[in-house]
């Protein structure tokens, strides 16, 4: 009887850990689609300001390097299906070929950074400059990819595409590094990352 108990237990413990996973996993989807609607277009750039960063790099922290790139890839492809999750209400497969496309791609790469080495970096003492370190990373992934893509796809020189892809949005890079870091840091403390 004792036995059966145990694998019951076991049993509802990977579900339910299984589910907590999904939730989460769908849960960065969305706070990703949501970030998209929270732009700041600026004039000189096609490129516009948006939340969704700070949502990648959380989800690289928060999920890990297979479930936080699976959030963004699961995000893109909810875009490329039609959904309007992309800023501006974009949706669909052209919209990658677009001024934004490479940060789009970049998200997926960024989370899976930003996962790995907070994975690395655990027993670490200073735990809390290895985060911003590592996110700092991840939002580095976005924008090079993001400048690769401006660079190859539109044509840009690479004083273009880093001074229209790149230097507009280092302020917000550092609260969003700030901000995730702070946020993560309390997550981890609540459920034992």
């Amino acid at each position: 009887m004792n036995a059966i108990s145990t694998i019951y237990a076991c049993k509802n413990n990977i579900i339910n850990r299984r589910l907590a996973q999904v939730i989460l996993v769908l849960s960065f989807v969305i706070m990703t689609a949501l970030g998209a609607y929270v732009r700041i277009p600026l004039p000189f750039t096609p490129v516009p300001i948006t939340l969704q960063t700070f949502f990648v790099i959380l989800s690289g922290a928060i999920l890990g390097k297979k479930l936080g790139s699976f959030s963004q890839a699961a995000y893109l492809f909810l875009g490329i299906l039609g959904a309007p999750v992309f800023q501006g209400y974009g949706a669909g497969f052209l919209y990658l070929l677009g001024p934004t496309g490479g940060y789009l791609i970049g998200f997926i790469l960024a989370s899976f950074v930003v996962g790995s080495l907070i994975d690395r970096g655990k027993m670490l003492s200073h735990p809390r400059y290895y985060i911003m370190f590592a996110m700092s990373l991840g939002l580095l992934t976005v924008y090079a990819c993001g400048i690769a893509w401006l660079i190859i796809g539109h044509k840009l020189i690479f004083t273009q595409a880093i001074s229209l892809g790149f230097i507009p949005f280092i302020p917000g890079a550092f609260l969003k590094l700030i901000l995730a870091s702070w946020i993560y840091e309390r997550v981890k403390s609540k459920a034992n990352l």
